[in-house]
């Protein structure tokens, strides 16, 4: 029984030692389910280069929520998102220059975010409970990245990967949920002007409240519960678009505003 614990602890950790080694490098590694197969296993391969971000001084500012789409789940064959972790050193302001050249195999999506003013710790909880915690939403740019070649992908992968995260811009006005029906938000992304991607708030798990009630409940008896202003992107409202040096993209969100991200060399 000890020797299979210590060789899945072995295995975890050459999974975070891997994909370590293509973040730092910056070219993309072999998928790592050759080592860890399962979510727990992939969460737990998250955590040994979350504590290893923490360790070097990176501050967590949030939560992204990934696979909400229920094509995308279907697909995947699971029945659930799955989540990863916002660091500061990730945020960029919205117009201003986000340097391509720190991605391997970037991918923009226009998503939710919700920037919390009151803690969600214990649960379960309800959509309601969700909704007094959330102090304001912003429409959002997630930067989708793979340390994995080709994204070639299974949740464990992508899990561990922290969930492929690898940046974000957030708009700049805040708006309370007050009169906003964030399910029925539509949005367009455009690039260099032209439409790439389009969605509305049902496409993120029937609405993006319903993902951060999951994330919340989830998190809530970790140690990683949710706190007073944390950010939380909900997960794509449309189709990810590639990344390129030279890209400018802007996301309109019916009654967020919009966000832009312009990517330099």
């Amino acid at each position: 029984m000890y020797d299979e614990w210590s060789q899945a602890v072995d295995a975890r950790s050459q999974a975070a030692d891997r994909l370590l080694e293509a973040a730092r490098t910056g070219k993309p590694c072999p998928p790592i389910r050759d080592l860890v197969s399962t979510a727990a296993d992939g969460y737990a391969v998250q955590e040994i280069n979350t504590r290893r971000a923490l360790d070097e001084g990176r501050r967590l500012t949030g939560r992204k929520i990934g696979v909400t789409n229920k094509v995308l789940q279907q697909r995947m064959g699971i029945d659930q998102p799955d989540f990863g972790m916002l660091f500061a050193d990730a945020s960029y302001c919205d117009g201003l220059p986000v340097p391509v050249s720190r991605f391997l195999q970037p991918r923009a999506e226009a998503e939710v975010a919700l920037v919390l003013g009151r803690d969600l710790s214990g649960g379960p909880f309800t959509v309601a409970d969700v909704i007094r915690a959330v102090e304001f939403a912003l429409p959002a740019i997630e930067i989708a990245d793979s340390r994995i070649a080709d994204w070639d992908i299974t949740l464990a992968d992508t899990i561990a990967d922290n969930a492929s995260a690898g940046a974000y811009v957030l708009g700049g006005t805040p708006v309370p949920l007050t009169g906003v029906d964030l399910r029925a938000a539509g949005m367009t992304m455009t690039r260099g002007g032209e439409e790439v991607s389009t969605g509305s708030g049902a496409d993120c798990l029937g609405h993006p409240l319903n993902a951060a009630v999951w994330l919340a409940t989830r998190l809530g008896r970790t140690e990683y519960a949710l706190r007073a202003g944390d950010v939380v992107l909900t997960g794509a409202l449309g189709p990810v678009v590639p990344v390129e040096a030279g890209d400018e993209f802007e996301a309109r969100i019916d009654g967020l505003g919009s966000v832009r991200a312009v990517f330099t060399a």
